[in-house]
């Protein structure tokens, strides 16, 4: 254990953040961090070799951010949560994905809750602000499925993964071996020695987004 107990109200985060050419979005996320009313945390950015400018971007941030940024031989988002957790400094990891958007008390709401709570294991929501009334409806069913199953089931999508260092190292992280699912995959091996819920703290996350990252993901598979 690093430092302070696992609830208490000062309790630091890893924030880690997986990439593979996010120039578009890794910014945005960023400055979502900076504007955190809850300051005491790190951000760990675990680039699968992009091509583009992402890593360049996230360095940018390191004079407002505790910001390092590791950029990985193979590529995988397993890959990239794993050596985050590995590179983390404390305790409490929140695992975020680049193309998410979080507000501004994201952090101090999280924390205060899986205090509450006494969760080591635990999934963010969804939300989706988009024009369209499907794609709205897409999300809100998404997150309906992950509330239904946290109880029997437990499911989430891997855009935001609350764990711990504890927690990490007895499932031994995510499967790399597994290239579709591993977020859900993660959060039931966890749920087996510890208790899992879903946090009433929202994220906003496209359905452009979602299908990129289950199309990318199959490529892989297949």
């Amino acid at each position: 254990m690093n430092h302070l107990s696992f609830f208490s109200p000062q309790t630091p985060f890893s924030v880690v953040i997986i990439t593979l050419n996010e120039e578009k979005n890794i910014g945005n996320l960023l400055n979502d961090l900076v504007a955190q009313s809850y300051r005491n945390f790190e951000v760990v950015v675990a680039d699968s070799c992009s091509d583009d400018d992402t890593v360049a971007i996230a360095e940018s941030y390191k004079d407002r951010l505790d910001l390092r940024t590791v950029v990985m031989e193979g590529r995988g988002a397993s890959l990239g949560r794993n050596t985050g957790a590995e590179q983390a400094k404390y305790e409490r990891i929140v695992f975020l994905d680049a193309d998410v958007r979080i507000s501004p008390d994201f952090l101090e709401k999280s924390l205060a809750l899986l205090n509450k709570k006494r969760l080591l294991i635990s999934a963010g929501r969804m939300t989706c602000t988009e024009p369209k009334l499907l794609n709205r409806i897409g999300v809100m069913l998404f997150d309906w499925g992950m509330l239904a199953t946290q109880y029997s089931f437990p499911t989430c999508t891997g855009a935001c993964i609350f764990s711990t260092k504890t927690v990490h190292r007895f499932i031994g992280g995510f499967d790399t071996d597994i290239n579709l699912c591993e977020d859900c995959d993660y959060v039931n091996r966890a749920a087996g020695s510890f208790r899992f819920r879903m946090l009433p703290v929202s994220l906003n996350s496209t359905p452009a987004a979602w299908t990129k990252k289950v199309f990318s993901k199959w490529a892989e598979f297949i």
